[in-house]
């Protein structure tokens, strides 16, 4: 079978070992965000990230299999692979601690005001701030409980937070303290003190949190986006921290990257902003490889006979 992999992931010799021990006929392309000059209507299957979004993926006239190297799907041709029923894999999982990490940390750094204590470091200067916060007892919601809004639960409880859910089905886990489906989004906002978003961008969610819905955010609430920015409507957005509508935001992504530097967002002090480096761990190679192996197994195992 021959297999097309990109620079999206790095494999040592002996993970392409792995992979042709499988009987694949391996070829790789580092570079993926251009239009590739090789010929690719013969290659089966696609380990890639945005290889599709400069490559039209009608000219991979066998392909049956793509495995992304990201948790979302929103950089693939959906429709076209459900049509012609191409197996189509992500990496669910593979990010999720540390991204989870990434957004308890980021509450804890608004809650506990750790930005205006470095600064006060650096100018060695002794001053107690006596407008901190506690996590415990205080309400998170967590909108999208897949795989990362559940590990995100995870941490959330063991600081002794309560822990709502919000998605279009309910989730199968007792660390959930309420279930509200979207159609109760705006009570499930009026609730939390948190809100953490890790719900994927699809033609729905695109700017799902407008002006009208972080309008029900409770008062002083912190919002985390560790999804898609687009999911949010950046302007909404930033009049809503300037009004007070919000308390703060913990920001990881954005509608483009890299975010402006004329962007308001960046002087804001209730706001953290880090540039896409939630996911980021030394341990996502080898749960990656894991994950895709796995995958190209089972599909090597069950495709017909050539």
């Amino acid at each position: 079978m021959k297999l097309l992999l990109t620079g999206a992931f790095s494999y040592s010799a002996a993970q392409l070992e792995t992979l042709r021990a499988l009987g694949t006929e391996i070829t790789f392309v580092q570079d993926e965000r251009v239009e590739l000059n090789i010929d690719v209507s013969d290659f089966e299957a696609v380990v890639c990230n945005g290889l599709f979004l400069q490559n039209d993926i009608t000219r991979f006239q066998k392909l049956r299999f793509v495995q992304v190297t990201s948790a979302g799907l929103d950089r693939v041709p959906l429709s076209y692979i459900q049509e012609n029923g191409i197996a189509l894999y992500n990496a669910r999982g593979v990010y999720s601690a540390p991204m989870a990490e990434w957004a308890l940390g980021g509450v804890l750094a608004l809650y506990k005001h750790f930005n205006a204590f470095s600064e006060k470091q650096k100018q060695h200067t002794w001053e107690k701030d006596r407008t901190v916060r506690e996590l415990a007892g205080d309400t998170v919601l967590l909108v999208g409980c897949g795989s990362v809004g559940t590990e995100c639960a995870v941490r959330f409880k063991a600081f002794g937070m309560q822990v709502l859910a919000a998605d279009i089905q309910k989730p199968q886990s007792d660390l959930f303290d309420a279930y509200y489906p979207m159609s109760e989004i705006e009570t499930a906002l009026s609730l939390a003190d948190v809100v953490v978003l890790t719900l994927p961008l699809t033609a729905q969610t695109r700017h799902y949190f407008d002006a009208q819905r972080l309008s029900h955010c409770k008062n002083g609430a912190i919002l985390v986006n560790i999804a898609r920015g687009a999911v949010v409507k950046e302007k909404d957005l930033t009049d809503a921290l300037v009004n007070g509508t919000l308390g703060g935001a913990v920001l990881d992504v954005f509608a483009d990257e890299p975010l402006p530097k004329d962007s308001p967002l960046w002087d804001m002090e209730n706001v953290l902003i880090t540039p896409h480096n939630s996911f980021v761990s030394p341990k996502n190679n080898e749960r990656l490889f894991r994950v895709m192996y796995q995958n190209l197994e089972r599909y090597m195992k069950e495709r017909p006979a050539q």
